[in-house]
């Protein structure tokens, strides 16, 4: 039994939404129960007490989309790169990058970006995996990072035709064989999606291919609409829009998780929200590739549920949660929109997209959700209470002022020290890794 307590305690239970000096109870992956510092300590003399030291306690973040397979073009410069638009970005980088992908690469990707979600308290991901050097086995091997680090991962791979049949079937049997594992064992931090990229690299085909090796166990996980590819791609050679050939494929529905959704339609908005569909919002990274913003206000208004993520251009979903609200702005031109989405897009939302997939609750602190934990060195300044946390963590708080963060009941990082990994090391077999890439691409 662990006690986090001695801080503001922020728990997202509308029951009890805050604590000016509180605790959190935690007895094996779960929480036990919540309370005043003084009143927990006294209930449970026994119980291994973590300090927050005036801090501020509260739920460990979810990431609804990101990219490990990204992490080791960190500062990278390929010769010849000057891209002019999204498939440039996309051929002269990311497509590059994973086409020299080894199964070591992947590993340490996932170790070097699991190890950042931790320092900066996010807990949950879900992952996007591209890797098309080599194929087989690369969600295993970020599903043994996962584990042997101690986070939650719903992971899945990104089918493609772009590098012809071969690998395309490859990777569609890569998703089934996760699938299969994932059901075999079980096990509640390890969930499995099946993974698409943009439409414009899918033939209908190939989506056949992908339903049929699904058979409906698990929801999708696919880019939709990033770009003006896929408009242009679905209306030139398919004669209707983006969302209505997933639609007329059998990918959308309660599980399906549709990424970026930038340049759809109102009607397509519609498909959406009748089949339940979920979209996650990316706005640094298409913010970065120039793509544009998206809809998010309108798929609010739609009743679409939609979450954040990073799309790998950050794991500080903080960082990611103050660019959303920042272009929804500037986008609408309106300096009082966007707050209440994107605060519920972080702190509601994605926890509403991982109860799809992981069987405990998440995002919040009560009594048998989930003993997901995390502690920020954040000493307010200005007055602090349950009405104000959003505005504090939008204009006060970063990612990188995480000192303790607990997932499944298990400290994973305390006062800033790592206690699953040793972070040194493990930067220096990455760097090791790393330095052969970079000469493989511009060799």
């Amino acid at each position: 039994m662990i006690i986090i307590g001695n801080g503001r305690l922020i728990t997202r239970n509308a029951a009890e939404p805050y604590y000016e000096n509180g605790a959190v109870v935690t007895e094996n992956e779960l929480i036990k129960e919540t309370g005043t510092t003084a009143e927990m300590r006294l209930k449970y003399p026994d119980a291994e007490f973590v300090d927050a030291k005036g801090g501020v306690i509260m739920p460990a973040f979810i990431n609804a989309h990101t990219h490990i397979y990204s992490a080791l073009a960190r500062g990278l410069s390929i010769a010849g790169y000057n891209p002019t638009n999204f498939y440039e970005v996309l051929d002269g980088m990311w497509w590059k990058i994973d086409r020299s992908l080894t199964l070591e690469d992947t590993r340490r990707s996932a170790y070097t970006t699991i190890i950042d979600c931790i320092k900066t308290g996010c807990t949950t991901i879900f992952d996007h995996h591209a890797s098309f050097c080599q194929i087989e086995g690369s969600l295993f091997a970020i599903a043994d990072a996962a584990k042997a680090l101690g986070i939650r991962a719903c992971l899945c791979y990104e089918v493609s035709e772009r590098d012809g049949e071969k690998k395309c079937d490859e990777s569609i049997e890569e998703n089934k064989s996760f699938i299969d594992h994932c059901e075999r064992e079980n096990d509640p931090m390890l969930k499995a999606m099946f993974g698409g990229h943009a439409l414009f690299t899918i033939g209908d085909k190939t989506f056949e291919k992908c339903v049929k090796a699904n058979g409906g166990r698990t929801g999708f996980h696919i880019h939709v609409c990033e770009g003006m590819n896929d408009v242009y791609d679905s209306m030139k050679n398919y004669g209707c829009r983006s969302v209505n050939r997933l639609l007329y494929n059998g990918i959308l529905g309660e599980r399906t998780l549709l990424g970026h959704c930038i340049h759809i339609s109102p009607a397509e908005m519609d498909i959406i929200r009748e089949t339940g569909t979920m979209v996650v919002n990316n706005p640094e990274s298409n913010m970065g590739n120039a793509v544009g913003c998206s809809p998010v206000l309108k798929l609010f208004e739609k009743g679409i549920l939609v979450g954040l993520g990073t799309d790998a251009y950050t794991f500080d979903m903080l960082e990611s949660l103050k660019a959303a609200l920042t272009i929804q702005r500037h986008n609408a031109a309106m300096p009082n929109v966007g707050w209440n989405e994107v605060t519920t897009m972080l702190f509601a939302n994605n926890a509403k997209i991982a109860a799809k997939y992981f069987p405990h609750e998440l995002g919040v602190i009560k009594a048998g959700a989930s003993a997901d934990v995390i502690v920020m060195d954040y000493k307010p300044f200005t007055p602090f209470s349950a009405e104000n946390i959003d505005g504090h963590m939008l204009f006060g708080m970063a990612g990188r002022q995480c000192e303790t963060t607990m997932c499944a009941g298990r400290l994973l990082m305390k006062d800033r020290k790592l206690l699953i990994a040793d972070e040194e090391a493990e930067n220096a077999k990455t760097l090791e890794v790393s330095t052969k890439l970079w000469q493989r691409l511009n060799g």
